[in-house]
């Protein structure tokens, strides 16, 4: 079943990337592809806006430069790098992932799926975007931004469930370039975050806006 039925992915790749290679987002942890730099990235992202990462993430890594040396710094010193994000049970879930990665896996971050799902705090979607941002493999990663993206596009009722739907995963799947997934997927993220917004998105300025349901006024009432 060909999910994007009725939607060029090819004109909406190459539209978002052609937009997103003005507008991107700048990031430390796009700079690089080390897959240990990634996933204190996308720990540290989890539910904070990324504004507010970057300098607790610049902290860290120039204090905690690899995963061995996380491993061995005391709780206590993770606590105060990551004091102003909030969300303090991340110090004990980095302190457990990074001994578990040293004493299983030698010091390397596994790149398997099932090996990084395995990890104390690494979900399907922390797993997806490591694998992605620092493996290069295409994964479709599905957050609660491109989930309200795809269902503007598709015109798909979204619901608090939606990003653990298998529905949805597909979907984000049908549309992914996996010629280029990490500046695919990092275009979503910064369309999902500068122009399809929750609230008051701005169609007009959207690379999308000619394939969106949403943004032409195709849609059908739930």
């Amino acid at each position: 079943m060909n999910l994007s039925i009725g939607i060029n992915t090819n004109v909406l790749s190459e539209e978002l990337l052609k937009w997103w290679t003005e507008n991107q987002r700048k990031f430390p942890w796009r700079k690089t592809r080390d897959p240990y730099k990634i996933l204190i990235s996308e720990v540290l992202l989890h539910r904070t806006k990324a504004e507010q990462v970057v300098p607790v993430y610049n902290e860290l890594i120039a204090k905690l430069p690899t995963i061995k040396d996380l491993a061995i710094v005391s709780s206590d010193s993770i606590k105060k790098l990551l004091h102003p994000l909030g969300l303090h049970w991340r110090t004990e879930l980095l302190h457990k992932m990074s001994a578990l990665i040293v004493e299983e896996y030698g010091g390397k971050i596994p790149s398997a799926k099932r090996e990084l799902e395995s990890l104390p705090g690494v979900s399907h979607y922390i797993a997806s975007a490591v694998r992605c941002f620092a493996f290069g493999y295409p994964e479709a990663l599905l957050d609660t931004n491109i989930v309200r993206i795809l269902g503007r596009i598709f015109d798909v009722q979204v619901t608090d469930g939606s990003r653990r739907s298998k529905y949805f995963q597909k979907l984000s799947e049908s549309i992914l370039d996996k010629r280029n997934p990490r500046e695919f997927n990092c275009a979503l993220i910064d369309l999902g975050a500068l122009v399809c917004k929750p609230k008051h998105p701005l169609c007009k300025f959207c690379p999308l806006n000619c394939l969106c349901k949403y943004g032409t006024g195709k849609l059908r009432s739930f």
